[in-house]
């Protein structure tokens, strides 16, 4: 049985499903913000061995029986609706937390891209750069600081073009509205207001002028590459993130080996059997890394260029698999 975690309106399982349908595997989707509010789990350890097992819509299902794990976009567990108390659900996300822990640790499979443990530590800037680096990559000359004392010498040292972001590129809400702190061109005149630093880790590195910006997908030793054309919208110029599918538009491109495998080899590294890598292609040839990804989004990068990704990703789970027909 393969299992995927994620949540109900996830388009990406959309996309794979199909081709996991049409390989007659036994696939289990299944939110884990279903948990503990509208489904069971029971760990039971006997003589026998170790039996999992969830209950939900009047079906059990044997969660010990799955041979791989797709981990995409499980939500957070949820209390019912009759535990009203903030505390008390606070405490019941917390147990249940712990619960799922030690459950998925238990499960014998296959894991795409990783168990959450892992992919903690390869989403972090700091692990990923630095090893980055050792595997041979270009990478911008960083500073990951909250010390307001760091800006302007960093501002010195590239020359007066320098780039600030943030170390997680995650949506929050300011007085109920939602927001998102994007890659920001470092002026000389933002210095002045430099103590802002102090209130959280921000990543200061030199612009990195770019020809294209690259989205390197991996699944397994598989490389897809995207080019995307940042540079033809004022929109996307600094963070394709801001996004102009019109005018930045995608396409296909072929990575020199030597890169394609760097990706291969930082993917394995961090321990996970997927990565979205983002990189820039210099207008002299230079392939510069900027950040990974452990489990980022792809559905548009197929949807626009017609990379395989989908294919790739049932393909990894249903290695090898036997089809009950």
């Amino acid at each position: 049985m393969l299992l995927i975690l994620s949540e109900p309106g996830d388009v990406t399982v959309h996309m794979v499903l199909p081709k996991l349908k049409a390989r007659g595997v036994d696939v289990l989707w299944w939110d884990p913000g279903e948990y503990p509010a509208d489904a069971r789990l029971t760990a039971r350890f006997d003589a026998d061995g170790t039996r999992l097992t969830l209950a939900r819509d009047g079906e059990v299902a044997d969660l010990s029986t799955a041979t791989a794990v797709w981990f995409r976009r499980p939500g957070a567990p949820r209390a019912a609706e009759q535990v009203t108390a903030a505390d008390l659900r606070d405490r019941v996300g917390e147990l249940s937390e712990w619960f799922l822990e030690g459950l998925w640790d238990l499960l014998d499979a296959r894991w795409l891209p990783g168990r959450e443990p892992v992919l903690r530590r390869a989403h972090n800037k700091l692990v990923h750069l630095a090893l980055a680096r050792k595997l041979g990559f270009a990478v911008p000359p960083t500073t990951i600081t909250n010390d307001p004392s760091e800006l302007a010498p960093a501002y010195e040292r590239a020359g007066g073009r320098l780039i600030a972001k943030p170390m997680e590129h995650t949506p929050f809400q300011i007085d109920g509205e939602a927001h998102t702190v994007f890659t920001t061109v470092v002026e000389r005149r933002d210095l002045v207001g430099r103590s802002r630093i102090a209130h959280e880790p921000t990543i200061l590195q030199p612009y990195v002028q770019k020809a294209v910006e690259l989205r390197v997908t991996v699944v397994g030793d598989q490389v897809f590459t995207a080019e995307i054309a940042s540079q033809d919208s004022p929109r996307t110029r600094d963070d394709w993130r801001h996004y102009d599918f019109d005018r930045a538009r995608h396409s296909v491109h072929h990575l020199p080996d030597d890169v394609a495998r760097r990706c291969v080899d930082l993917v394995a590294a961090l321990g996970v059997s997927f990565g979205a890598i983002d990189l820039i292609l210099t207008p002299e040839g230079e392939y510069v890394f900027l950040e990974i990804n452990p489990n980022g989004q792809w559905g548009w990068i197929e949807d626009l260029t017609g990379l395989p990704i989908s294919t790739a990703i049932a393909d990894w789970l249903t290695a090898g698999e036997t089809d009950p027909r």
